[in-house]
């Protein structure tokens, strides 16, 4: 891929083969029949949604998703030419842009497609649909089979409107008890014999569920996080089918080393005080980052070991414990793996009390994304 140069040291290293092995490790784990939905919302989970679009198609999937519409555009205005879903709920607005790309949209209630039925004469190409159905995540979606079947009288009568698919969320498929998820299973299969003709794709296992429940496949699976070499949660990384090789490295260097005295206070409220006379590095990195001002404490890899994140984290720069002194340049590892050490995603998630999601999409347009694959 074309290198560019950045002169701050700070980067996120996307392995872009990680990815792909994902996807082909997937592929060969799924029915043949069950398509592969490679989910790139949020700009690709942080890690680029062009480059992990590209990637995911090149290794098996068989279209892509998206939250927002304006996501699928950018998809569109960047190449990409195969078929989009965006699964959450449009303006009615979109919908004739969409028709124009061959983006399909997600209905989620009567009233909206009633909309759209006043609208559709001045569209220029057929506008495809998925109907969402809501078995109990309770978000969005067809709850009444009534309404259900209100939606799908309108779209018989719509020329210019082709339901494309139907599909469901399930909300537990990453914890060990699964009887919820086999309820709303067999709830999603009731919805969708009402079709008087099945659509082309009748699609409901996230990550979680395409992991751990093949035989909820279906026609395709939404393989979000875990393309990303992300487990859902502990319990699905326990009884991962198949190895999930992680895609995402945070890299840094030291830019200033200095030797304090004993008692010298370091960082905003003065959070931190040397015990004795210590090495201190500063890295070029800080909330304005991603690196969140709750990981104080965090460890960072260099020269293959662990050293502690001390003082406040600040909104560009943050302070180590260094166990020696170590040349300005010297390279920092913030997740990903350096020598016999690593430092996960998970452990970031585990100390400030959230998900490896929220950490993952939570790096800023700052830090630049670099993309390398081995042969």
């Amino acid at each position: 891929m074309a290198s560019t140069h950045y002169y701050r040291p700070t980067k996120a290293i996307i392995d872009v083969g990680a990815i792909k092995e994902n996807i082909k490790a997937l592929r060969n784990y799924l029915r043949e029949e069950t398509a592969i939905i490679a989910v790139v919302k949020a700009d690709g989970y942080g890690h680029g949604i062009v480059e992990i679009a590209r990637a995911a198609l090149q290794s098996g999937a068989a279209m892509v998703s998206v939250a927002t519409p304006d996501e699928a555009v950018y998809l569109r205005e960047n190449g990409i030419t195969s078929e989009i879903l965006v699964m959450a709920p449009s303006p009615v607005s979109f919908a004739k842009k969409a028709a124009e790309l061959g983006v399909a949209v997600t209905v989620t209630d009567e009233a909206w497609l009633r909309e759209i039925q006043h609208e559709q004469k001045s569209f220029n190409e057929k506008l495809k649909i998925h109907v969402k159905i809501d078995c109990g995540m309770g978000r969005i979606g067809v709850r009444d089979e009534q309404e259900l079947q209100t939606i799908m009288q309108l779209i018989e009568k719509m020329t210019h409107c082709e339901l494309d698919g139907v599909f469901t969320h399930f909300p537990c498929a990453d914890e060990e008890c699964s009887i919820t998820t086999k309820e709303q299973s067999e709830r999603f299969v009731r919805f969708v014999n009402l079709f008087p003709k099945k659509p082309r794709i009748v699609h409901a296992s996230n990550s979680a569920a395409t992991l751990l429940y093949p035989e909820y496949g279906f026609d395709a699976v939404r393989f979000g996080i875990s393309m990303y070499g992300i487990a859902p949660s502990d319990y699905v990384q326990e009884n991962l089918p198949f190895q999930l090789k992680k895609s995402l490295s945070i890299e840094s260097e030291l830019s200033f080393v200095k030797k304090l005295a004993k008692d010298y206070h370091i960082g905003y409220g003065a959070t931190y005080k040397t015990s004795s006379e210590e090495w201190i590095g500063t890295i070029p990195m800080g909330y304005a980052d991603g690196l969140k001002r709750g990981l104080r404490g965090q460890e960072v890899l260099i020269n293959g070991k662990r050293m502690p994140i001390v003082g406040t984290i600040c909104m560009d720069q943050c302070m180590v414990k260094l166990p020696e002194e170590m040349p300005v340049g010297e390279k920092v590892v913030f997740i990903g793996k350096q020598g016999d050490e690593e430092i996960t995603i998970e452990e970031w998630a585990d100390r400030i009390g959230t998900i490896p999601y929220e950490i993952a999409v939570s790096f800023t347009s700052r830090v630049p994304r670099v993309y390398q694959e081995e042969d």
